[in-house]
């Protein structure tokens, strides 16, 4: 069962990668230079997503550094490249970005705190590997661990904090940061 579940990942995966070299080959100015930010903070996240499916060995560093590139990518160097009425053909981007301009920011600088605990916590491999992925409440599902729930919205809560992050296993710090991009990409992001 797991077999099919990621080979199903891997399958929709390279088609999504496929998709995105097309459009990303039309775009141009600020549009591209977002699509290629997500498109960084994307091999990160498959690099460190390999250590906890059990592809590859657990590394420490290779976390810290995806964590320094997602922490790089997100909060005012994120925000900075969705200028009001940036969408041309080729943006993924939906209008719902500025409408709900504070929340969409509250999201990218929660990022960067969420970034800083991974680099924190990176030592601490608590857990097996290969829990991570699977359905709905899966790493990379939706609905996950911190989704669209109560702490989305405002004030910096203690779970976001990268001290208290940094006692947390890595593989469940990971989690939160990959979850806090899909609530980004389900709410602000168009479906092909």
């Amino acid at each position: 069962m797991k077999k099919i579940i990621l080979s199903t990942c891997l399958v929709a995966v390279t088609a999504l990668t496929a998709q995105q070299v097309v459009a990303h080959g039309n775009a141009t100015g600020v549009v591209k230079e977002r699509m290629d930010l997500m498109e960084d903070m994307k091999d990160s996240v498959k690099a460190v997503s390999a250590i906890f499916k059990g592809q590859t060995d657990y590394n420490a560093d290779t976390i810290r550094n995806a964590a320094e590139t997602i922490k790089a990518h997100s909060g005012d160097s994120m925000t900075k490249l969705f200028p009001e009425g940036s969408l041309s053909g080729h943006s993924e981007a939906k209008p719902l970005i500025w409408e709900e301009w504070q929340r969409f920011k509250n999201l990218a600088d929660r990022q960067v705190r969420l970034a800083e605990g991974l680099y924190k916590a990176a030592d601490n491999n608590q857990s097996g590997t290969g829990q991570m992925m699977g359905g709905s409440g899966g790493m990379m599902g939706s609905g996950g661990m911190m989704g669209s729930g109560s702490m989305m919205g405002g004030s910096e809560h203690m779970m976001d904090d990268p001290e208290h992050l940094s006692q947390m296993p890595a593989s469940m710090v990971f989690q939160m940061v990959t979850d806090n991009c899909s609530s980004c990409h389900e709410r602000y992001r168009e479906e092909d």
